[in-house]
């Protein structure tokens, strides 16, 4: 069953995905709202023995395919209330636009559909410290024929660039050295890999994340991701990170699941063992000294 990934998620200023000067200040809790809420968020959910979940339905992030939960989010979500002693996932799909109006309304409990961090959201809920984060990487033919690595290094050539429309690697690419008439716009992923196959583009430019998914669902095409790099916009770096998202009421259930998720995250051997499979890899794990509090600040 294949899976397209919706930009919705990345479709924010560049200035709101930037994190430049966050790396390498530690010490800092992860909160975008007072510690407090209830407390006993928790023991009523050991009590029922589930928490319940929404998700966008977008692959690799959070996603059904026929009765079973998979992706990124649920992954790590279920590891991770296992060990807070709650042992069952409810799903509940909603658009991705309305996750967070969901949660806020107690549809669930918790957003469990890689939602990139940036202050606005900030401001209507509490989110994890990240999971992930989703540095760009390039797909171009097999053999690479262009010799290409990153973005500055397709601006040093006679290369056409894909990308899709109103994201953010035209900036990216720009800010670069890619000159505007040197990038094609797409509408969608499969155009950007058919564009790369036909001809008509180079290299195709989207996160690793995103482009991992699409060559592992057009198994055979003759495309190959290269390794992942984090492009800067104004000397800032560009992580887009992303999290679990939980109601500004419940802080201490928060608080409780980032415990567990350092566990994950600090270990690249047991990160890439639970979600691998999804196209994160070591290059996705959010760098030592970033915290949610930070990225909510923008």
């Amino acid at each position: 069953m294949a899976h397209t990934v919706s930009v919705s998620r990345r479709r924010f200023l560049v200035g709101a995905a930037g994190v430049g000067g966050l790396v390498g200040a530690p010490g800092l809790l992860a909160a975008c709202s007072t510690t407090g809420g209830d407390g006993d968020i928790l023991a009523k959910l050991r009590k029922q023995g589930y928490v319940r979940i929404g998700f966008a339905d977008e692959a690799p992030y959070g996603y059904k395919d026929g009765g079973d939960l998979l992706g990124e989010a649920p992954t790590l979500h279920q590891v991770i209330f296992k060990a807070l002693g709650v042992g069952e996932l409810r799903a509940s799909v909603v658009d991705f636009a309305a996750l967070i109006p969901s949660l806020n309304a107690n549809r669930f409990d918790v957003v469990s559909a890689g939602m990139a961090i940036t202050p606005e959201r900030c401001e209507n809920a509490a989110f994890s410290e990240p999971e992930f984060v989703s540095p760009t990487a390039l797909m171009v033919r097999e053999g690479n024929p262009h010799d290409l690595s990153d973005l500055k290094s397709c601006a040093g050539k006679d290369v056409t660039l894909g990308v899709l429309s109103a994201a953010v690697e035209k900036n990216y690419a720009t800010a670069a050295g890619v000159s505007r008439d040197r990038i094609t716009s797409l509408s969608a992923q499969q155009d950007g890999l058919d564009a790369l196959v036909a001809g008509r583009i180079d290299a195709f430019a989207l996160t690793g994340i995103s482009l991992k998914w699409l060559a592992r669902t057009n198994e055979g095409a003759p495309v190959e991701v290269l390794p992942a790099f984090v492009p800067e916009v104004d000397g800032k770096k560009q992580y887009s990170p992303g999290g679990a998202v939980f109601r500004r009421s419940d802080t201490a259930l928060r608080d409780a699941f980032n415990g567990e998720l350092t566990k994950i995250t600090s270990d690249a051997d047991r990160y890439v063992k639970l979600i691998g499979e999804y196209g994160f890899g070591e290059s996705e794990i959010p760098p030592s000294g970033m915290t949610t509090r930070q990225l909510c600040k923008g």
